[in-house]
């Protein structure tokens, strides 16, 4: 039995929202029972207890779009002209290093992502890979990375056209044997998707193989939606149909499928999505850094789409996420009222339900019989705290480096800012020598 308690506890659960002073009791990889810290103390006096010391009790963050593969992107100065559009972005940018790749930087690159998502307490990621010259065994590296951090995570082999016919094929078998892998696994910490590119990187060809190879199993697809207008246009030009339309076509919308992006998508798309059940991921940072637009979250939620919030793999930081995508809201619309509802929404509950297509756990809240995902903040509030207010002082008053206790699915990752499971030293210092060689193969 572990006891985490004297903090104010912030459950994310309607009935009881908020215990000033709170504590939650985790019994192997689930939370067993919340209440007050003097409350469960008494009950169990015999239990470990981890001390929040009056910060901040929260679920742990879910991340529902990443790309560990990019973290060797930092620092880094591509050849060539900077990019002057989204397309030179790809080109000059991400098609050169997911090339550069092999399946020990992969693992690598991978490993630092996942000591920073410890740091900034996220504990359930949906990650969407690509390595054209390491396909074959590159999501196993990852699985082997995240289980080593103790991290849930989705997995998925990034399938396109853009490097030939034989490498797009490679990248099916490798999503259908990882998803086959992970079933038989039967691990509640590790699942696969389908993964895709984009439609403009697709032919009809490749989606229909793809189509064909994920006949008799459900567990989705994951691919990047109408991110720049050259994405819909191309669309249009070459199949007479919008994205959406011919995703919808060949069988790749559907409940456990995650549309990331979707900024240039259209109402009648739109309907499609919430009329297949599709989720839909935001991912801020990315498109402001890629200047692609914004996507029109405040009306996909009001036309009742499920849209999640993402990262692109820009960073780990859940709550800058959450920050900048309200920032996001309101500069695009026009209106400093929008956001406020709508991206706790994404991040606290959307994020949530879309994880939980992926793995057999309950995810979101600090409740009896969820997954005992928990993190302690170092959070003290200059002014009153309550279940009214608690998203305006994590918007304006915290980050991901206010974590000082990360617990996944029962187990402690990180406790007083000390990792217990990895050595972050290590793992960096082989990062440097992997992400230098990388560099001199772009």
């Amino acid at each position: 039995m572990l006891l985490v308690g004297n903090g104010k506890l912030i459950t994310r659960d309607p009935d009881l929202p908020f215990i000033p002073d709170g504590c939650a009791a985790v019994r192997g990889s689930a939370i067993f029972m919340v209440g007050t810290t003097s409350e469960l103390r008494t009950k169990y006096p015999e239990a470990e207890f981890i001390d929040a010391k009056g910060g901040l009790i929260m679920p742990g963050f879910i991340n529902s779009h990443m790309h560990f593969y990019s973290t060797f992107s930092r620092g880094m100065i591509p050849p060539g002209e900077p990019a002057k559009d989204f397309s030179q972005v790809l080109e000059r940018l991400w098609w050169k290093l997911d090339k550069a790749l092999t399946l020990k930087d992969i693992y690598y690159s991978a490993m630092t992502s996942l000591v920073d998502c410890i740091k900034c307490g996220c504990t359930t990621v949906i990650d969407h890979h690509a390595s054209p010259t390491a396909v074959t065994g590159s999501l196993c590296e990852i699985a082997k990375a995240t289980r080593e951090a103790g991290i849930r995570a989705s997995l998925c082999y990034e399938v396109s056209d853009r490097d030939g016919q034989k490498t797009a094929y490679e990248g099916i078998r490798e999503n259908i044997s990882f998803i086959d892998w992970a079933e038989e696994q039967n691990d509640p910490m590790i699942s696969g998707k389908f993964g895709l590119h984009a439609s403009f990187t697709l032919s009809d060809l490749t989606l229909e193989k793809c189509a064909e190879a994920m006949e008799g199993r459900n567990t989705g697809f994951h691919v990047h939606v109408a991110e720049g207008p050259e994405d819909e246009k191309d669309s249009v030009a070459k199949y007479g149909k919008r994205i959406v339309e011919r995703f919808r076509d060949h069988g790749i919308t559907g409940e456990n499928s995650v549309f990331v992006h979707c900024i240039h998508t259209d109402e009648s798309e739109r309907d499609i999505i919430r009329e297949t059940n599709t989720a839909v991921v935001h991912n801020p940072e990315s498109n402001m850094g890629n200047a692609v637009g914004s996507a029109s979250v405040r009306e996909m939620i009001k036309e009742g789409l499920l849209v999640g919030l993402g990262t692109d793999g820009y960073l780990c930081d859940m709550i800058q996420s959450y920050r900048l995508g309200n920032a996001l809201c309101k500069h695009s619309s026009g209106d400093p009222g929008a956001g406020w509802g709508e991206l706790p929404q994404m991040l606290f509950v959307n994020n949530a339900e879309i994880a939980e297509r992926c793995f057999p756990v309950r995810l979101g809240m600090i409740k009896e019989g969820y997954a005992a995902d928990i993190i302690i903040m170092d959070y003290i509030p200059p002014t009153a705290i309550s279940e009214k207010n608690i998203n305006g002082h994590l918007l304006f008053g915290s980050s991901g480096r206010n974590v000082v206790t990360t617990i996944a699915n029962g187990k402690v990752l990180m406790k007083d800012r000390k990792l217990t499971e990895l050595d972050r030293e290590r793992i960096f210092a082989k990062a440097r020598e992997c992400s230098k060689e990388v560099w001199k193969r772009l």
